[in-house]
């Protein structure tokens, strides 16, 4: 069954968690969609864990679109959701523009980083028919890869209340809350009637989101995240012991080779004999 925003509305009143990952390929997409993920998102973190970029302000429209495409190849049922890269909603235009594009690849919806400052902007996504998420506390584009936590004072915990509650009535379907206090992002998550994704803002979101790399242990941990695997121990070792297998003759063997039929390969030493 895919997966739509109704779907996912549903769970919020059910109070059924929701769960996200990020992807960047298409091995990784069957995988999450066979697993029975409810949102598969195409993250702008692509830049820093994939394309060895220093920050998710190069990456391009192009780089989403081609990780786009891959991801959609892989997916069935989850719900696809796709990140609009650093200025790719400066305004609204440009906004509307990008967003079509990522839809006619194959997204389901948009995720734009920003606070209260993108009303403008989820309004018109809104009025094209295009499902938006929104994105608040801390925002990479915005704030770098340094994380602080946000809602700490009486002030940024209004800000963000607000802000919340000023792009759900705008249209937003679904809201990121990232790296906001635990009891903040409760009462957000309680006020507005759209379903909040949470990473690193506590138990009481309506759903979580992680990295896939940091689920499987590819990068260095973060508070907010749990390794499920060790794939940098597991990768290194399995290159380490390719490499001795290859320099100590044990790979390839017999079982990774074909073979000539004897008839056949006698005709071919005969013709070579021949051509001598």
């Amino acid at each position: 069954m895919k997966k739509d925003i109704a779907y996912l509305y549903d769970k919020k009143q059910q109070q059924q968690p929701i769960t996200v990952l990020t992807c960047y390929d298409y091995p990784t997409a069957c995988l999450q969609d066979e697993a029975g993920i409810d949102i598969v998102f195409v993250g702008d973190s692509v830049g820093t864990n994939i394309l060895g970029y220093k920050s998710e302000t190069e990456v391009t429209m192009a780089d989403m679109l081609h990780h786009l495409r891959a991801v959609r190849r892989g997916v069935t049922d989850a719900y696809l959701l796709v990140d609009m890269p650093y200025a790719a909603d400066r305004d609204v235009e440009q906004a509307v523009t990008n967003a079509k594009l990522f839809l006619s690849d194959g997204a389901d919806g948009v995720k734009l980083e920003g606070g209260i400052e993108k009303v403008p902007i989820v309004k018109a996504l809104a009025e094209q028919g295009i499902e938006t998420c929104v994105h608040i506390g801390h925002n990479p584009q915005i704030h770098g890869s340094k994380a602080a936590t946000h809602g700490k004072t009486f002030t940024k915990a209004k800000r963000l209340i607000e802000a919340a509650a000023a792009l759900a009535d705008a249209g937003a379907k679904l809201i990121v809350l990232e790296k906001i206090t635990e009891e903040i992002s409760q009462i957000i998550t309680e006020t507005v009637d759209i379903p909040t994704i949470g990473i690193g803002a506590g138990r009481y979101c309506d759903g979580q989101v992680l990295v896939i790399n940091d689920v499987l242990g590819m990068a260095r941990p973060f508070k907010h995240a749990r390794r499920y695997q060790d794939y940098d121990h597991l990768t290194f070792e399995a290159i380490l012991q390719y490499i001795n297998d290859v320099e100590n003759g044990e790979f390839p063997r017999d079982e990774n080779v074909a073979h000539i039929a004897s008839d056949k390969l006698a005709r071919v030493q005969k013709w070579l004999k021949s051509e001598r």
